[in-house]
C-alpha cells in the first residue's frame, strides 16, 4: 500500500472567501471549507476554513453514550491584519450572564478575543465556547462528527441551541494559544488528545518516512511542494498514509512544512 491523495470538497459560505491561494483555486466563488475525507470514513476529519465574515459564537459538545462529541483544533494558516479568535472567556461568568448576553448579541464582550499569526496552534476541548474572526485561513483537524451548538449569529436565519450550548459550556477562561514541544529533527508536538494526535515536520531534503504499523496517518501540506511517494504534491493537498503501509520517499522541491495527524496508540 501507498499513500494516496484525498479529494477536496468545497462548501460555500457566506462568510467564506474567493481568496484561497496558495493552497486552493476555488474559481471565484465563496469558499468557507474545504474538507477531505475518504470512504469509509475516518475518525479523523481535516478542514480548511476561510473567512471574510465572523462566524457565530458556538460551543460542541462531549462524547455521550450513543453519540460523539467534537473535540477540534486550529493551525494558523494566514491572519490580516487584526484578524482574531474568541476562544473561551476573559473571566469566569454564570449561565444567566451568558444567556442574557447571547440575547441582546453582547455576548461577544464576555469572550476573550486573541490576534492571530500565522502558525499558532489552539486546542478546543469540547465546551470551549469559541468564535472565529474575519481575514482568516486555517487548517482545522478534529474529531469527525459535525455536532454545533450555536449561542449567538449575528442575526443570520440559522437554528441557535441557547439551553443545548449551557449545558455543555465551559464558563471560565481558555489557557490560550499552545506552546508546541520540539521533538527533534524538525518535528513539533502541536496537540494531543484521545482522538488525534497531531505533529508539524519541517523538511529542507530528501527523507524516508516510514510509517507506523498499524495505524492511518494523514499528511498534510500547508507549505512548499515537491514529490510523495514518485508523485508530485503541492500545498493544501491531504493524503492518507494508510495502516500497514510500507516506507516511501518524500522530496521537496523547496523547504517544506507539513502536518501530520493520527489516532492515540
Amino acid at each position: 500500500m501507498k499513500p494516496r491523495r484525498l479529494a477536496p470538497s468545497f462548501r460555500e459560505k457566506v462568510w467564506g472567501s474567493t481568496r484561497l491561494t496558495p493552497w486552493f483555486d476555488g474559481g471565484g466563488k465563496m469558499i468557507g471549507e474545504v474538507w477531505f475525507e475518504d470512504e469509509p470514513a475516518l475518525p479523523i476529519l481535516v478542514k480548511f476554513l476561510f473567512t471574510t465574515e465572523k462566524l457565530s459564537v458556538q460551543v460542541h459538545p462531549p462524547d455521550r453514550p450513543g453519540e460523539p462529541g467534537k473535540t477540534e483544533m486550529w493551525y494558523i494558516l494566514r491572519a490580516e491584519p487584526g484578524a482574531n479568535l474568541a476562544l473561551g472567556f476573559r473571566e469566569p461568568v454564570t449561565k444567566e450572564q451568558v444567556r442574557e448576553a447571547s440575547q441582546t448579541g453582547e455576548v461577544e464582550k464576555l469572550l476573550r478575543w486573541y490576534t492571530l499569526h500565522p502558525g499558532e496552534v489552539f486546542f478546543t476541548p469540547p465546551g470551549s465556547v469559541h468564535a472565529i474572526g474575519a481575514g482568516v485561513a486555517l487548517c482545522e483537524i478534529q474529531q469527525n462528527t459535525d455536532i454545533t451548538y450555536r449561542l449567538y449569529d449575528y442575526g443570520r436565519p440559522r437554528e441557535l441551541h441557547l439551553e443545548q450550548s449551557l449545558a455543555v459550556a465551559h464558563l471560565g477562561p481558555h489557557p490560550g494559544p499552545s506552546k508546541p514541544e520540539e521533538l527533534g529533527g524538525g518535528r513539533r508536538l502541536l496537540a494531543q488528545s484521545d482522538y488525534f494526535v497531531t505533529e508539524s515536520l519541517d523538511l529542507s531534503g530528501a527523507v524516508t518516512y516510514t510509517p507506523e504499523a498499524g495505524r492511518f496517518h494523514l499528511l498534510i501540506f500547508v507549505e512548499g511542494g515537491g514529490v510523495i511517494a514518485d508523485e508530485p504534491f503541492a500545498p493544501g493537498e491531504v493524503w492518507l498514509v494508510p495502516a500497514g503501509a510500507g516506507s516511501f520517499r518524500i522530496e521537496p522541491s523547496a523547504p517544506l512544512r507539513l502536518l501530520r495527524t493520527f489516532p492515540p496508540a
